[in-house]
């Protein structure tokens, strides 16, 4: 109620000025047409006045009469009032008005460069900041997810779904590496994976882990401590998987082909960014409720 006065967009003197020439064209012709209109009934009344009510009968110039000479002056005029509307003023405004119309391009080009030169200040492209950062990297970071077609990825902390080639696939791969991970996510497990070195991110001081498990407080430590293994993986949750994108290198996505109620969600893949290189489709079956793909993607 007592904050800043709201302040009026502003028109530019240019842009007024075409505005105003655009208005006072709709007037002429408007006034064109009330008296084309009014030329009409004047040449009618006219007409019945002298044929009907033999007003002036008698009155006739070189054998015409008189009201045909009347109308002809009316139409004179209304002519002229035609031409000055439709070819004089139209003449005489018409370099006017290209070149404000010019005008008005050349700053409205000036007006989208500076815009587009305060979006790429204010909101950067991210590829540039992901090649950034990875290339400072010697491991290939690797996110693996299985992700609904709406992105859901768990809810209440638990997987939505049992695929068994799923998880025979994630064994595979990730076996021998370092698995990064959420507190959240470490504790959905019963006990830690074997033959993989988990790193839990979290941030509670007093967080207690078995032995051999490594704690961090952010994702940076947590790939500092996976330095040494050439391939890391990243396994949720989702925002690790957020944290992580910008980092990473590779995708290992399962695409379930459906969408599901969740509270968990992958962030969306950038088709700009990341390039599928590989897709293995496998229907629904008895093992599997789903149908779903194997996708990989890498980081063009």
């Amino acid at each position: 109620m007592f904050g800043k006065k709201k302040e009026t967009p502003q028109i530019d003197k240019e842009q007024l000025e075409l505005i105003e020439t655009a208005q006072k064209r709709i007037k002429q012709k408007k006034r064109l047409y009330a008296h084309f209109v009014v030329f009409l009934i004047g040449a009618v009344f006219l007409i019945v006045a002298n044929l009907v009510l033999n007003i002036g009968k008698d009155v006739t110039f070189l054998g015409i009469d008189w009201f045909v000479f009347a109308i002809l002056a009316w139409l004179f005029l209304f002519v002229y009032h035609l031409f000055n509307v439709f070819v004089t003023s139209k003449m005489l405004s018409k370099k006017w008005e290209e070149k404000q119309l010019n005008k008005l391009v050349e700053k409205q080009k000036e007006r989208i460069a500076q815009l587009q030169q305060q979006v790429e200040k204010d909101y950067p492209l991210s590829t540039e900041k992901k090649k950034t950062i990875t290339s400072s990297k010697n491991s290939e970071i690797t996110l693996i997810v299985a992700a609904g077609e709406n992105d859901a990825i768990g809810k209440d902390n638990q997987l939505i779904w049992h695929l068994s080639d799923d998880l025979k696939r994630f064994k595979e791969l990730t076996n021998g590496h370092h698995i990064i991970m959420g507190r959240k996510t470490f504790e959905s497990f019963p006990k830690p994976l074997p033959n993989r070195t988990h790193i839990v991110i979290s941030r509670q001081d007093n967080y207690q882990v078995p032995s051999g498990v490594i704690l961090v407080n952010n994702l940076e430590d947590a790939f500092d401590a996976a330095k040494a293994d050439k391939q890391p993986f990243v396994i949720g949750g989702g925002e690790i998987y957020k944290q992580a994108m910008p980092y990473a290198d590779k995708i290992e996505l399962t695409r379930v082909h459906e969408d599901f109620e969740a509270d968990t969600f992958f962030p969306k893949i950038d088709t700009t960014i990341w390039k599928e290189s590989q897709n293995r489709y496998h229907a629904k079956d008895e093992k599997h409720q789903h149908a779903f793909s194997f996708i990989t993607y890498i980081r063009q």
